[in-house]
């Protein structure tokens, strides 16, 4: 096949660098697969469009529309996936490593999608917490509020995941509405582009969302302002000297840096041979070691046993590791491909080499020549002294290598995994609760995730190394101190939190939510009657008073069996300090809420789809007259069927003190 010539995307223009291009060879012959350069890009023009044509074009967009762009575009990357399978073998990866690449890349931006529609506004706003009173009278509150910046996101990526590394930083990224500039590794480049260029060619993108840098980022870092983030995945010497940058530290960029990370798996003290934790925790060292190639920043470095158990532990990894087949993966049955370079082979090497001056290998020949290509056996190490032994708490071999070592209690194994200074994952087996608790208390603090695997969760469990859209994916120290993903979280990476002070009506019409003290508009409609699109936030409903009977309690009580003393005994409920005689029931009280507010004909409410935020402030007595204010507080169309509409629901007694309040969540039509 004929040598691809990579294309920068700059200024929403496919562009050849210029000058002397890098050959980039396959993992599998080391023949070229592809060139690339970037020379004669104007990086300042770059950041220049994505600030004045990308961003504004992208904040105009609410965040549903931003998910559903999100949506089409992991759509396209699942259309075309065999194209990218096809190029993903030259990288040294397997199909089944692919899969976590390239359909796991798409996954993450369909979940982003999922959870922009269903936790985000329909706005351009997003609210932060609740609101904070500053004044007696009501008049003056504070709300903190998140709006994307308005600068852009470089994404500085690894060789070793080019899709997925590349879609889980775009998916919060353009969610947030911040266009972003791309740079993948060069090992793995082709592969980068291919799945870039199916995003751009499927047309969903506002012009200066999304550009690509196929080779170095020249002069990019000075031309950074405060309203900018870097977002770095690769080796602690490269984020360093990012960081160090004198614009991002003159600036104050924003850096997100995801880096080496020495993670360990831990056998837990009562996991012993036979037990269903020790076969799983071999099994889990055995696949993360040989997955990519080990060419995963959540890759078991270092993986420790009770003393007793170490020789087990060995034989058992040893003989399940001698069961791999290497070779070129796409021939039928290979399990493990080649690293994604000579170089890379070569760096593990000099690790290994590195680890076995104080420990030694028990299983793998780091030599083994395989004739052509960047192959390597897997590797397992182990160290009888591991406070002894540094290395294998500092050298990273990012490759198929583990060190096997021992502990001696639960206290020497959480030293010694922090030992590591910081990981990304960490995982224990254990069926002991008591384990699990003091080691979480014990090592949390060093780990950006960590998963306890036992014979109840492994079947449906992820694994050790499957960071996941949801959950932040990130850890402190060694590993970089940054988060990425996350859900919602990830999203306000990009954003900026400010707090804003004024008077609830005015804040209410800024960020497109009620806010109690703001005003409350009433109508000769009922807003059940309303469409999404026909109701005001503020809208009010307030309704007729109903006094509660005491013959309304017992029945109330009898009916659903609730006949709680407060309720039924009025000496029993005088005795305790809150109540002054026997108390409606708080269901009872949303129930005659709902009989009051309800319109019963079918309109545009389709279903009650929860109640959250419910408090009980002041109780409701036998004799006690209650009425309701029934509020617009926030609405969002979902689709062209429904759409959510946020009810603020207050209960008063007759003397207007607040029974209670709540959020009604509502399906409605648009």
């Amino acid at each position: 096949m004929k040598p691809l010539k990579l294309l920068n995307f700059a200024e929403s223009q496919w562009v050849q660098g210029q000058g002397n291009l890098v050959d980039l060879p396959s993992a599998l012959t080391g023949e070229t697969i592809a060139s690339t350069g970037s020379g004669g890009l104007d990086f300042k023009a770059m950041l220049d469009h994505a600030r004045k044509v990308g961003g504004p074009a992208l904040r105009k967009l609410t965040f549903h529309e931003r998910a559903h762009m999100l949506k089409a575009l992991a759509n396209a990357i699942m259309a075309r996936k065999e194209e990218l399978y096809a190029l993903n073998y030259d990288t040294g990866a397997t199909r089944n490593d692919g899969w976590i690449d390239i359909e796991g890349g798409a996954g993450t931006l369909f979940s982003f999608s999922s959870k922009g529609r269903r936790e985000l506004p329909n706005g351009r706003v997003l609210i932060d917490g609740a609101m904070e009173p500053l004044s007696r009278g009501g008049t003056f509150v504070g709300q903190h509020v998140f709006t994307p910046l308005q600068g852009v996101a470089v994404h500085i990526n690894a060789f070793n995941f080019p899709v997925w590394g590349m879609l889980e930083k775009l998916g919060p990224t353009l969610l947030a509405g911040v266009p972003a500039i791309v740079k993948p590794a060069s090992a793995t480049a082709w592969l980068a582009e291919a799945a870039f260029r199916i995003m751009i060619e499927a047309d969903v993108l506002p012009p200066g969302a999304l550009q690509f840098i196929a080779g170095s980022t020249g002069d990019l870092m000075d031309h950074l302002t405060c309203q900018d983030v870097v977002s770095f995945t690769g080796s602690a010497a490269t984020a360093m000297k990012l960081q160090s940058h004198p614009v991002i530290a003159r600036e104050s960029v924003r850096f997100i840096a995801e880096r080496d990370s020495l993670n360990a798996s831990i056998l837990g003290p009562d996991a012993g041979p036979g037990t269903p934790e020790f076969d799983l925790f071999v099994k889990e060292v055995a696949r993360e070691m040989t997955v990519k190639a080990g060419q995963k920043c959540t890759a078991i470095r270092r993986a420790m046993a009770p003393a007793e158990h170490l020789d087990a532990v060995q034989a058992a990894l040893a003989a399940r590791l001698a069961k791999v087949t290497i070779g070129d993966p796409r021939e039928e049955g290979v399990t493990m491909g080649a690293l994604a370079s000579i170089d890379q082979r070569n760096s593990v090497r000099e690790a290994v080499a590195e680890l076995a001056k104080s420990a030694r290998i028990v299983a793998g020949d780091p030599d083994r020549d395989f004739g052509t290509g960047s192959f390597l056996e897997p590797i397992l190490l182990r160290s009888d002294d591991p406070w002894g032994s540094p290395a294998i708490h500092d050298v990273e071999p990012f490759g198929p290598v583990a060190t096997i070592m021992p502990y001696r209690d639960l206290d020497d194994a959480i030293a010694l995994a922090n030992r590591g200074m910081g990981s990304l994952a960490l995982s224990l087996f254990t069926y002991d609760t008591d384990a699990a608790r003091d080691f979480v208390l014990g090592a949390g603090a060093y780990h950006g995730r960590m998963v306890i695997l036992d014979r109840t969760s492994a079947k449906e469990s992820t694994g050790h190394g499957s960071p996941l859209p949801v959950l932040v994916h990130g850890g402190p120290g060694r590993a970089g101190g940054g988060e990425e993903m996350g859900g919602v979280r990830g999203v306000a990476h990009y954003m900026q939190r400010t707090a804003l002070q004024s008077a609830p009506e005015m804040l209410a019409k800024v960020i497109g939510q009620w806010l109690p003290g703001a005003d409350k508009p009433t109508g000769d409609t009922h807003p059940f009657r309303l469409r999404i699109a026909e109701l005001d936030v503020g809208y009010t409903l307030k309704t007729a008073s109903r006094t509660v009977t005491l013959e309304d309690v017992e029945h109330f009580a009898h009916f659903t069996g609730d006949t709680f003393y407060a309720h039924m005994d009025d000496e029993a409920a005088k005795a305790s300090p809150i109540f002054e005689g026997r108390v409606a029931h708080g269901y009872l009280i949303l129930s005659f809420a709902a009989g009051l507010f309800v319109e019963p004909a079918p309109g545009p409410v389709l279903a009650n789809t929860g109640l959250e935020n419910l408090r009980f402030q002041t109780p409701l007595y036998p004799g006690d007259a209650m009425r309701v204010e029934l509020t617009v507080k926030s609405k969002s169309v979902r689709d062209e069927e429904k759409g959510e509409v946020r009810w603020a629901v207050a209960i008063y007694n007759q003397k207007d003190e607040v029974v209670a309040t709540y959020d009604l969540l509502t399906m409605n039509r648009p």
